[in-house]
């Protein structure tokens, strides 16, 4: 009977662990990707750089919980309107898209868990998603610069 409950407890926690990797990779279905330093006037940003297909198809979709100055700049080979939605995403975002020279050509709002599309007003390469009100709250506006993006 020893031996059973050995196996059996065994077997408990090695269960227990792959559900545990299993939850956690669920829970946490989101990628960490590389970061960049960002800034936008005297507003320091750490951005995660979606620069490739399935980095941008992800985002930040799965995720509960995003830093308050944190957040993910998507970088595209040429300059498009790139529209974005928020399938999957779980947090409410606000998206600031970014001409080649760093200025913001517009910031939009958007809910979370909708697939409503978010486009910018004209061609660009890169979009910033920062919490929804992000700019708003430090005054950022279309025409600002975001200093720090990588050259085309």
């Amino acid at each position: 009977m020893t031996i059973f409950r050995s196996i059996l407890f065994g077997s408990l926690i090695l269960a227990s662990s792959i559900f545990g990797q299993f939850a956690l990779s669920s829970h946490a279905w989101a990628q960490k990707l590389n970061t960049i330093e960002l800034s936008a006037g005297l507003y320091k940003i750490s951005a995660e750089v979606a620069n490739t297909e399935k980095a941008r198809q992800l985002g930040l979709m799965h995720r509960t919980y995003l830093p308050s100055d944190d957040g993910m700049l998507f970088i595209f080979e040429n300059s498009a309107t790139h529209c974005f939605w928020m399938r999957n995403t779980k947090i409410p975002l606000a998206i600031a898209f970014i001409a080649d020279d760093g200025k913001i050509v517009n910031i939009l709002e958007m809910k979370a868990m909708t697939e409503d599309n978010h486009c910018p007003v004209k061609p660009v390469r890169f979009a910033l998603e920062m919490n929804q009100g992000w700019f708003a709250k430090k005054g950022i506006l279309p025409g600002h610069t975001i200093s720090g993006l990588p050259k085309p």
